[in-house]
């Protein structure tokens, strides 16, 4: 039986198109590959109507959120909406004990009062254009990675200029299918962001970890800011002077709901996704690099939480980084288990049969792609052992802050004179963030725990040398090898290290070098950048040729397949319909959810499933305002089959007509694995129903001031 499922599974996969559901889209290329494909699926929408140069497009309201999210345009105003957990890091920024706003929220009722954000940006596509010819024009195939990449960066470098000198623009040259393609990005960043809503964390964090990747969904995750630009509607640094931005589009919203098999789609920036990869790398993700990823972050996780229960202080001081590290645990998790499920390995191995069968028929094609499965194994094979102590690294050793902190001064001991006062000024700068969100006693616990688990779990001759000052004068004793470094060292202490940079003169560097934090992390370091990094990244350049090669030659072996390429934070179009799924034996998942279930799973002991007093009065007046469904219920989350994946968090979910109708927040757990292998028939967007966000600002918070500046469509 499960032979049988392998190969209908491959027949599926090989069939003519690729499912209707999958594929993340470049939106300048639509009306070449998907125009009329989205069309017959539903969409009422032409593809100039989605991205445009020379007109306004859906394209101009949608944006890259702090470099890691994305976030649209639902006002005239600059005003966007994104997700709770992409805001989160400022929310977070600008809570205290006394202004606490991670758990009562925060609404602005007037611009005034929106919170200023230092650092974050937003940025827009101006325009999507193949550069591949430029790129790769004349260049050898057989020539070495690194020489490849030498030319490739230069003429990429040469385009960028060439396309954002004497604008207001910048640009990036990005590559596709491995290095098979490269498309030029022309952007337009704006710096001045503003906070202007956000729920509480009972609303906008309402089920917590344990609700996380998980479906049925009841969590209001989505937060407010408003773009600002100077009086020409240009970029600008921050400026009381500054006013709201004008876009060039922005989402009219409806209210009139979803249904069951209504088109949908998706607009936004996917991070990154591995769909092409072979089975060896399969292999060793799911065998070797997640499983030790999750073992780590839960050892780190654990100690967190212990401290942040403890104390308000520490919860506030952790809580973003908590959240970051805790998603990522949980889509490890997720994924090992969606690859186990699929059956992952086989199926990569069932199509490389496909693939080696079509190439030993073909002389020309045997000559060129006949070795490279081998070669694909043979390399996995030699960065498998890397792999593990890359790991391992980074999420261990790499995880205490202290020791990455005091690395990071390295800059400042190794400074030329001249760039002294800039790096000095870097040095105090960076100092003020880092204290801000940090204790050094959860620290110490986290020191003790993931310098032990890297040497236990890391072959000794991959240990940095310190170990052995462990092993020898502290006799293995962690705790007493903590003690003395967070006693002694100056970056344990926001005041000692203060003190010291406030006069701080080259020959000060000497103190630098003997504080016991920047041994240890001089060690640690050094040992990597010399004794892994290089063979890493060697083993690494030859397994990215492999992948190059194979990329292309599948696309030449097998045709038949519509290729789409795998994200890679730049922006992009999924589009699907609204369903739910099948999931455990016996259950079958419903497509939306309301606010029903939020009363139902109300745990007043529990601070994941709190539900605030407001929020439990206007359920029980059913005071919804115009935000209720046609069956008289708030809907929270619905489900939708597209193809997403981080980043996209904070998409909006559009309708066949152009209205926004939700904000991608999620995947279910069970296609977490579809980065890697796609099966439409489990992997579903977790989606905001918008009105729930409305409801949530018009009726629970009173913002009524943010309501009039949107576009209701009814």
């Amino acid at each position: 039986m499960k032979k049988l499922f392998i190969l209908a599974l491959i027949a599926y996969r090989l069939s003519l198109i690729a499912s209707a559901e999958e594929g993340m889209w470049i939106p300048s290329l639509l009306k070449i590959l998907n125009e009329a494909d989205m069309q017959k699926m539903g969409c009422k929408l032409t593809a100039d109507e989605i991205y445009n140069v020379n007109k306004s497009s859906m394209k101009d309201g949608i944006m890259q959120f702090g470099g890691g999210c994305t976030a649209e345009m639902i006002s005239a105003e600059g005003l966007l909406i994104t997700n709770h957990h992409c805001g989160y890091s400022q929310i977070q920024s600008h809570s205290s004990v006394e202004h606490d706003y991670l758990t009562n929220g925060f609404w602005a009722k007037d611009k005034k009062d929106e919170l200023t954000c230092p650092g974050l940006t937003v940025t827009f596509i101006i325009r999507i254009e193949d550069v591949t010819a430029k790129i790769l024009e004349g260049v050898d195939p057989g020539i070495s990675e690194t020489k490849r990449d030498s030319i490739i960066t230069a003429r990429g470098k040469k385009i960028e200029k060439e396309s954002a000198d004497g604008t207001q623009y910048n640009a990036r040259v990005r590559q596709f299918y491995y290095g098979n393609e490269f498309y030029l990005f022309v952007m337009e960043t704006f710096k001045d962001v503003r906070m202007v809503g956000a729920p509480p964390e009972s609303i906008g964090k309402f089920g917590g970890d344990t609700d996380n990747w998980i479906w049925p969904r009841h969590t209001g995750d989505f937060s407010l800011f408003r773009v600002y630009a100077d009086k020409d509607n240009n970029p600008a640094d921050y400026s009381a002077s500054n006013v709201p931005y004008k876009p060039k589009y922005f989402f009219p919203i409806s209210l009139k709901g979803i249904q069951e098999g209504d088109f949908s789609m998706v607009f936004g920036f996917p991070g990154r996704t591995t769909e092409y990869l072979p089975s060896s790398a399969v292999e060793l993700i799911q065998k070797v690099s997640d499983p030790i990823r999750v073992k780590a972050r839960t050892a780190r996780l654990a100690v967190w939480e212990e401290d942040m229960k403890k104390s308000p202080e520490v919860r506030i001081k952790y809580a973003s980084k908590f959240a970051g590290v805790s998603n990522y645990h949980k889509k490890w998790s997720g994924e090992i288990r969606g690859l186990e499920k699929a059956d992952g390995i086989k199926v990569k191995q069932e199509i490389e049969k496909t693939f080696l069968d079509r190439v030993s028929k073909n002389p020309e094609w045997n000559k060129k792609y006949g070795n490279i499965i081998r070669d694909f194994k043979t390399a996995y094979d030699k960065l498998t052992p890397y792999e593990k102590v890359v790991d391992y690294f980074s999420e261990t050793i790499n995880a205490v802050e202290i020791i990455k902190f005091a690395n990071s001064f390295r800059s400042l001991v190794e400074v030329k004179p001249d760039e002294l006062s800039k790096k000095l000024e870097n040095s105090k700068s960076g100092s003020k963030s880092f204290y801000k969100d940090y204790n050094m006693e959860t620290d110490r616990k986290l020191f003790v725990a993931m310098l032990k688990m890297y040497y236990e779990s890391v072959d000794k001759t991959m240990q940095p040398d310190f170990y052995n000052l462990i092993q020898g004068k502290y006799k293995g004793d962690y705790a007493r090898y903590a003690e003395m470094i967070y006693k002694k060292s100056m970056f344990a202490s926001e005041q000692k290290l203060n003190e010291f940079l406030k006069d701080y003169t080259a020959d000060k560097a000497k103190i630098i070098l003997k504080d016991p934090a920047y041994v240890l992390a001089r060690s640690a370091y050094g040992f990597y950048e010399t004794k892994v990094q290089p063979q890493y990244f060697s083993l690494n350049d030859n397994v990215n040729r492999l992948q190059r090669d194979y990329m292309y030659a599948l696309k030449v072996v097998i045709p038949e397949k519509n290729y789409y390429p795998d994200a890679n934070s730049t922006l992009r179009v999924s589009y699907g319909k609204i369903g739910g799924y099948d999931g455990r034996d016996g259950i079958k998942y419903y497509y939306y959810t309301t606010l029903d279930g939020i009363m139902e799973k109300e745990d007043s002991t529990s601070g994941e499933f709190t539900v605030p007093k407001k929020l439990k009065e206007l359920y029980l007046k059913k005071d919804y305002g115009q935000y209720a469904d046609k069956d008289g219920k708030v809907h929270v989350a619905f489900l939708s089959a597209q193809h997403t994946t981080g980043g996209n968090s904070g998409s909006p979910l559009i309708d066949a007509t152009g209205n926004l109708i939700g904000v991608n927040f999620d995947r279910n757990w069970e296609g977490t694995a579809n980065d890697i292998i796609y099966d439409d028939t489990q992997g579903r967007s977790i989606v905001l129903d918008v009105r729930y966000a409305l409801f949530v600002i018009d009726k629970f918070a009173g913002a009524s001031n943010l309501i009039n500046e949107m576009k209701l469509v009814r």
